[in-house]
């Protein structure tokens, strides 16, 4: 059994999370126009963007791919000077078939985003049937007149950000 005051930290923790999901739904919404703001929309926006990544990543290495076969035919002219553009071509080409490695890792890092929203979403909303709406909705209106700072802080510049490195440790 949970001693009173355990269980008042866990709601106000509960409540917390729920009202940053809420908040992190509305500003969601806003900026898509959708007047729900689930996490399904966030889902399926996300999903969109990888898609979209995905789609752009591909024209992007058929392009490359018939500039390499361009490049291919200029090399079999005997000159020196357009077999030096051509290697300087090539060599560009290649450059941009690595950078398209973006693409892949856009798609798995948002997956990820997606996984650890939904498994937020159900697990709070698991605790929220259990302790109930209405004890949660008093205690948030209790803690509403005690509100601290908003913790959404939106993009920031990198020196003050969270590094990459931190964000993955996270969802690893």
């Amino acid at each position: 059994m949970i001693a009173p005051e355990e269980e008042r930290v866990l709601k106000t923790h509960l409540v917390e999370m729920f009202g940053h999901i809420s908040s992190m739904r509305r500003e969601f919404a806003a900026l898509q126009g959708d007047s729900k703001g689930s996490f399904a929309t966030m889902t399926d926006t996300l999903d969109a963007i990888v898609e979209n990544t995905e789609a752009a990543g591909n024209a992007i290495l058929e392009s490359m791919e018939t500039i390499g076969a361009s490049v291919a035919k200029l090399q079999s002219i005997d000159d020196p000077t357009a077999a030096s553009a051509c290697d300087e071509i090539v060599d560009s080409t290649n450059k941009v078939f690595e950078a398209c490695a973006f693409q892949d890792l856009t798609g798995q890092r948002i997956t990820r985003v997606i996984k650890s929203l939904q498994f937020v979403e159900d697990h709070i909303n698991r605790l929220v049937r259990m302790w109930g709406k209405e004890e949660l909705a008093r205690l948030a209106a209790e803690l509403a007149v005690q509100s601290g700072p908003d913790l959404m802080q939106g993009p920031q510049r990198s020196s003050v950000a969270i590094s990459q490195d931190d964000i993955d440790k996270l969802f690893a």
